[in-house]
């Protein structure tokens, strides 16, 4: 299987960048193959500005600069999204990542009329997210996890049918310690493995 892991922190020493080696790992020990999208390492720029979305209900995006993360898109049959949660939700550089390359003729088809978007990411038969959050489990519940969403419902319904999904958060992040941190890292492979 090929898996697209989009990673989104700006520390590189951060308990995410150990979260996204377990995720490759787990990956590699199943024997799939991996791309990174390591989204502050490459500087990508999240900002739609006006020419672009002018042009976003008309087709696909024309900036060279999204052309590579396009066709990993097309590539993947699986995406892992590593982030921390801030603000119950998604950091600023991941949600500007799916405002642009998940666009018109890229992840769906706009048809004209009242006819429903048509999902092209049908090939995407797998989503997992490994996030962290401050917040405790029941409190990010009562907020509703609306970067949970956005993932594994709203970028889902543009996949395959049947695409299976999986949420892995630690939380209360602020107030982790060494062992919350190891036995997190190890629920992150012994998950993936499975999944």
């Amino acid at each position: 299987m090929r898996v697209l892991v989009v990673y989104c922190h700006p520390v590189p020493e951060s308990f995410c960048a150990a979260l996204r080696d377990a995720v490759l790992e787990a990956i590699a020990a199943k024997g799939c193959e991996a791309r990174l999208v390591d989204l502050y390492a490459e500087n990508f720029d999240p900002v739609m500005r006006e020419p672009e979305r002018r042009q976003y209900n008309d087709r696909a995006p024309s900036d060279p600069a999204l052309a590579a993360h396009i066709e990993h898109l097309k590539w993947a049959e699986a995406l892992v999204f590593v982030y921390p949660t801030w603000w119950y939700g998604l950091p600023a550089m991941l949600k500007g990542w799916l405002d642009r390359v998940w666009a018109t003729d890229v992840a769906f088809e706009l048809p004209k009329g009242m006819a429903p978007v048509k999902p092209l990411m049908t090939h995407i038969s797998k989503i997992a997210v490994v996030t962290t959050c401050g917040a405790p489990r029941w409190w990010s519940h009562v907020v509703g996890h609306p970067g949970r969403k956005t993932i594994l419902r709203g970028i889902r319904a543009l996949c395959g049918w049947r695409c299976r999904t999986l949420f892995v958060a630690h939380y209360l992040m602020d107030k982790s310690t060494p062992q919350t941190r190891v036995a997190f890292l190890r629920e992150v492979r012994r998950k993936l493995e499975a999944f």
